[in-house]
């Protein structure tokens, strides 16, 4: 810290003149276009960039430092401004300072001053490491926590529980199903069970890619659950490719309901619930 100080009251008035030399070599990303060809947005980002560096030089490492470079990381996230330019810009920061160190560096004698400028380039070196850490763990978990909040949304889109009638709810499964979204989906079936008091749940497998062994151990979770919430599941679907698969690998169904269609699985629940269908034939037909 001391040594990025000393050279700090140094290179503080040089900070404006480095940012401009940035922008200059910034010109020739291919970000720079997309985020900062805009003067107006190029002159706010210039002034939070002199800001930042005065910042660095100053060299107040305090839980305020870390929480400024936490909310570049942030920045970076929230406008998908990569970390492969980042990483570039830090370096091109690096050598930057490095060059103008050395030569503005007053030797008092020539020991001493390889000496001062090695222990500057390493205590540089040094912070721009915990900044670069800094910014990419909170850009890292910002990223990941957008990928999770898409999957979530995702999932609830592939995922559409629909109350058909009162007391009957159906979920069409389309795709695969591993664990991670076996266990979802008994969770949001569970939910909306207990918010509709449904005593019949339909789920039509017709869509699922492969059944398995891992499948089929799934699905049965998934009806012994429902059980448990007072609720009948009907798993609906089960073509003959289905059937002999589950056969041939000896999975135990025990007293699961299954019926080949979905018009069969409605037919079974409206019975079930005492609700009666009837043919409507129109005149002349």
């Amino acid at each position: 810290m001391a040594a990025i100080q000393a050279l700090g009251n140094r290179l503080k008035p040089k900070v404006v003149a480095f940012v401009n030399s940035f922008y200059v070599w910034l010109r020739r990303q291919p970000e720079y276009l997309e985020h900062f060809s805009d003067p107006a947005r190029q002159a706010r980002a210039s002034k939070l960039q002199e800001q930042y560096w005065v910042d660095f030089l100053t060299c107040n490492l305090d839980d305020a430092y870390l929480a400024r470079r936490r909310k570049v990381g942030e920045v970076h996230a929230r406008i998908g401004l990569g970390l492969p330019v980042y990483f570039a810009a830090m370096h091109f920061s690096l050598e930057w300072f490095i060059d103008v160190g050395r030569a503005d560096s007053v030797p008092e004698d020539h020991a001493n001053s390889i000496r001062s400028i090695t222990n500057s380039i390493r205590s540089i070196t040094k912070l721009m490491h915990l900044d670069t850490a800094v910014v990419v763990e909170t850009y890292s978990r910002m990223v990941n926590e957008k990928i999770a909040d898409q999957n979530r949304a995702m999932m609830e889109m592939s995922t559409p529980i629909t109350s058909i009638w009162q007391g009957i709810l159906l979920l069409p499964l389309v795709g695969i199903i591993d664990s991670r979204r076996a266990h979802d989906l008994m969770t949001s079936m569970l939910t909306k069970i207990a918010e509709t008091r449904s005593k019949f749940f339909i789920l039509d497998i017709s869509g699922v890619a492969v059944v398995d062994t891992a499948v089929a151990n799934h699905l049965i979770k998934i009806t012994k659950a429902t059980h448990l919430m007072g609720c009948e599941c009907i798993i609906s679907g089960i073509s003959p490719a289905i059937a002999t698969t589950v056969v041939e690998l000896g999975v135990d169904v025990g007293e699961i309901k299954t019926t080949a269609t979905l018009r069969d699985a409605l037919e079974e629940a409206f019975w079930r619930t005492g609700v009666e269908l009837q043919t409507l034939h129109s005149s002349g037909q």
